[in-house]
């Protein structure tokens, strides 16, 4: 480990940043670097500016993917090399604001159904039931499974907040099969790794993301389904059956509230609540669009 890279990691654990920031953020440094065949101390702004641009140009990133990568350079100059940053001379990509998929609850059944093998059917229905981020379930333990409550334990969530989410009874039957079909009963984990779920360690997030994939193929439902489509599908399918934008934001452990409100464009619950102002214009029938004309 370079003494840059070991700095940095310093500060990122100092400020207690998730491991999927500590991971993207260092690779983007990593991937600055190998770009200029330099040493990323001895790169500046206008370095900055000529990587935004291949992102976008070459490696046709998203905005939001870019504006990731510009705030873990921003960390590195600022928090690292204790450099200034000028947002003039660096400034983030425009957002782009899009509407995620959502399937249907009959999409969704299709997709469970479809999974290749008994553990990868149980991780589905788990995201799907509570909303989990697939970094989320990976760290699930059998301790946070509390039947008595009917609760499930989400500890050290985004954020590195705890939350509780709803159990669903045919959930928690699922999980019951699945731990009795394990060959070796887990202390910890709920989803323990390697080929045959009898490690120390949980699955990675890669196992999450292929079970998702798999089933999505098989159920014909295209490639652009991942485990982040089931928790949009759990917070619309439960906007659509009537819960409330704020008890929806508990669940999912959303900061704010805004970040909620994206699935009223999804549900069609709320979309089809008011009618087209077309429909209430007092507009004469069957008139012909070409009377002036013979």
């Amino acid at each position: 480990m370079t003494h840059l890279r070991k700095l940095m990691l310093e500060e990122l654990e100092r400020r207690n940043y998730s491991q999927n920031t500590v991971r993207t953020y260092l690779m983007t440094i990593e991937d600055f670097a190998r770009y200029f065949h330099k040493p990323p101390d001895t790169l500046g702004p206008e370095h900055v500016r000529e990587y935004q641009a291949y992102l976008f140009r070459e490696r046709k990133l998203a905005a939001n993917t870019v504006n990731q990568r510009v705030g873990a350079l921003r960390f590195f100059f600022i928090k690292t090399l204790r450099k200034t940053w000028s947002v003039e001379e660096t400034p983030y990509p425009k957002r782009v604001f899009r509407l995620p998929k959502v399937l249907s609850h009959e999409e969704v059944g299709r997709l469970i159904d479809s999974a290749t093998t008994p553990f990868y059917r149980t991780i589905l229905m788990t995201l799907y039931a509570t909303g989990v981020r697939r970094a989320e379930l990976t760290h699930l333990k059998v301790s946070d499974i509390d039947s008595r409550r009917m609760v499930i334990h989400v500890q050290g969530g985004k954020g590195r907040k705890d939350r509780d989410i709803m159990l669903s009874p045919t959930l928690l039957e699922t999980l019951r099969e699945h731990w009795r079909g394990l060959r070796r009963k887990p202390k910890a984990w709920l989803f323990p790794g390697n080929r045959w779920h009898t490690s120390d360690h949980p699955i990675t997030t890669k196992i999450v993301w292929l079970a998702c994939r798999e089933a999505a193929t098989r159920a014909g439902l295209g490639i652009d389904v991942h485990p982040h489509t089931l928790r949009h599908c759990f917070a619309t399918h439960l906007l659509e059956a009537g819960a409330d934008l704020r008890t929806i934001q508990i669940l999912l452990g959303h900061r704010d509230l805004e970040e909620t409100t994206i699935y009223l464009h999804l549900s069609n619950r709320h979309l089809n609540a008011t009618a087209s102002p077309l429909d209430s214009l007092p507009l004469a029938k069957n008139r012909a669009s070409g009377s002036g004309t013979k």
